[in-house]
């Protein structure tokens, strides 16, 4: 949107703060199921002309199936980790047949999701300092949840 040439002669901060606004006004007509009169009624509060909440409504209304989708695809909570497991992966040559003798770890956190149920896990390789740079933040995390219940 910044790159556009004729929108070249707006301040890119108030620019931002457009497609901010557009973008909360069309997730909350999605997440609402509000229909072109709601839709209608709200821009003229905003003061739009009918020319533009024409238009507004227009492209609303080609893409609300698809809008409708992708917010039914993200859920409302976020996923909870009921289960992790690991093993450790030990790399003894690389592609070209050299020796690298490198270990590293693979971690597998199962999920689910309140919503909808269970999800796919999420698994990720990590190095052995990346592992316990991992469990100090989650140590971290857990000392301040338990401090911050105590208040």
């Amino acid at each position: 949107i910044l790159d556009d040439p004729d929108l070249k002669d707006i301040d890119p901060t108030v620019l931002k703060h457009c497609h901010a606004a557009a973008a909360t006004c069309i997730l909350e007509a999605g997440k609402q199921k509000a229909d072109m009169s709601a839709i209608s009624t709200c821009l003229e509060d905003c003061k739009l002309d009918k020319e533009r909440i024409e238009l507004f409504c227009t492209e609303y209304q080609k893409n609300k199936d698809a809008l409708e989708i992708l917010l039914g695809s993200i859920g409302r909570s976020p996923l909870h980790i009921t289960d992790v497991s690991w093993r450790l992966e030990y790399q003894i040559k690389n592609n070209q047949l050299h020796k690298t003798y490198q270990p590293s770890y693979l971690v597998t956190l199962n999920v689910e999701n309140s919503d909808s149920g269970s999800h796919p896990d999420v698994s990720f390789s990590c190095t052995m300092e990346q592992l316990q740079d991992l469990v100090g933040k989650l140590k971290d995390a857990a000392k301040s949840l338990e401090r911050a219940t105590q208040m």
